[in-house]
């Protein structure tokens, strides 16, 4: 009973149980996702692009969020946005046409987003803050962990005992949903530490994280899009093949991030952001230049390796962040990284079809442009010493907040 006790009321062993439900639900729908849509419904580009489109407008929004806080505490947001993209997740195999898949999708998609918004926002407030980079390390591994969990029960259930899309799509939102009813009842209601800001705000002395955040989904386009479509475009990867590279990406990460983690709190933010995006730098030259598929595959995974890094992101902004900003401020970043998602790959996409090559040489950039930003780190940030220089201070740029809010 003791052992029961304790484990229901341990706000960190909920967060990892959450962690480990969103990826296994999520993975299912994005692995079959295009193989379903052009079998089932006969999707064409067009239809898959708008489908991409209407994906993301959700993670645009994800501001909103904030807005739900008024009528529902953060953990009970969270439960039920995962709930919501379970539902999403089990109905996509039932409207196998274009407006239903359009609806399944940004239903799930609805779930998906404001349960990363709110699960970032509640991992910041109830972690403290010489634990927080290690247990967001210890978290990505138990994502990939439920990711290749996924992908192992689609090789064995469609592939060898041959259930349908429907039945696969049904049993991930259907496991998924059950899970979030016991985290539901199985666990205690936790207090807030702090009451957190219910309405929308940017605040200036924030600007270098908000910065961090929005070059951070810039290159993230580019690793996701561009990055995957060189290996089937250029070097003639199969689904298989594909399929095996994003396996050996979560095994690394279900060994590594955990260590990644304990390696940022040991160095500090600043060291370890230079040093990502110092990798990253060289990466996306070596996709300019690569005309080997091995070596391409190996700098794909050491790409994923250093995104893993991004941790250190979070925890810069929960060391400087009055801790009643964390929500509000968890939902708008979220929608500066989305603005990156909107735009960056229809215009690159452009870019590709006279330069791939360009395309990369842009994603450098964006690196470039985050170590500036990474430099400009303090050595101890916090309340109060958030850069080393302050340039929007030179400038008199405003907060965009209430006066009340204004800092």
């Amino acid at each position: 009973m003791t052992f029961l006790r304790s484990f229901r009321s341990n706000p960190q062993i909920l967060l990892l149980a959450m962690a480990f439900v969103m990826p296994l639900v999520f993975s299912v729908w994005n692995a079959l996702l295009n193989n379903f849509v052009v079998e089932k419904a006969q999707f064409n580009g067009a239809q898959i692009g708008m489908l991409q489109s209407l994906r993301e407008v959700p993670g645009f929004l994800a501001f909103t969020a904030v807005f739900l806080l008024l009528v529902l505490k953060e953990q009970t947001l969270a439960l039920v946005s995962l709930a919501v993209m379970c539902v999403g997740v089990a109905l996509t195999g039932w409207l196998p046409f274009e407006l239903g898949l359009y609806c399944t999708t940004v239903l799930m998609s609805i779930g998906f987003h404001y349960f990363e918004t709110i699960n970032q926002s509640l991992t910041l407030q109830w972690l403290d803050k010489d634990k927080s980079a290690h247990f967001m390390g210890q978290q990505l591994a138990v994502k990939s962990f439920a990711s290749l969990l996924a992908y192992g029960a689609i090789w064995l259930l469609m592939e060898w005992a041959g259930i349908s899309y429907v039945a696969m799509y049904m049993l991930a939102g259907g496991v998924g949903l059950l899970i979030v009813i016991w985290l539901w009842f199985g666990f205690d209601k936790f207090t807030q530490t702090s009451v957190q800001h219910k309405h929308m705000f940017l605040r200036k002395r924030y600007w270098l994280y908000y910065g961090l955040v929005f070059f951070s989904g810039a290159r993230r386009q580019i690793f996701m899009v561009f990055a995957s479509f060189m290996m089937v475009e250029k070097f003639g990867y199969s689904v298989g093949d594909i399929s095996l590279l994003y396996m050996l990406n979560y095994v690394f990460n279900l060994f590594f991030a955990p260590k990644i983690g304990r390696w940022i709190h040991k160095i500090g933010e600043q060291r370890a952001l230079c040093i990502e995006y110092l990798g990253l730098l060289c990466v996306f030259v070596g996709y300019a230049w690569v005309d080997n598929s091995q070596l391409a595959a190996g700098l794909y995974v050491i790409d994923h390796l250093f995104f893993a890094m991004a941790i250190a992101v979070k925890t810069y902004f929960q060391k400087i962040a009055d801790h009643r900003d964390i929500a509000s401020t968890a939902g708008v970043s979220f929608t500066i990284n989305h603005i990156a998602a909107v735009v960056i790959p229809a215009l690159l996409g452009v870019v590709w079809l006279t330069s791939p090559s360009a395309v990369f040489y842009i994603g450098a950039g964006f690196a470039v442009c985050s170590l500036i930003l990474a430099l400009n780190i303090p050595d101890q940030p916090n309340d109060g010493n958030e850069v080393r220089m302050n340039m929007l201070r030179w400038a008199n740029v405003p907060s965009v907040a209430s006066p009340k809010e204004n800092s």
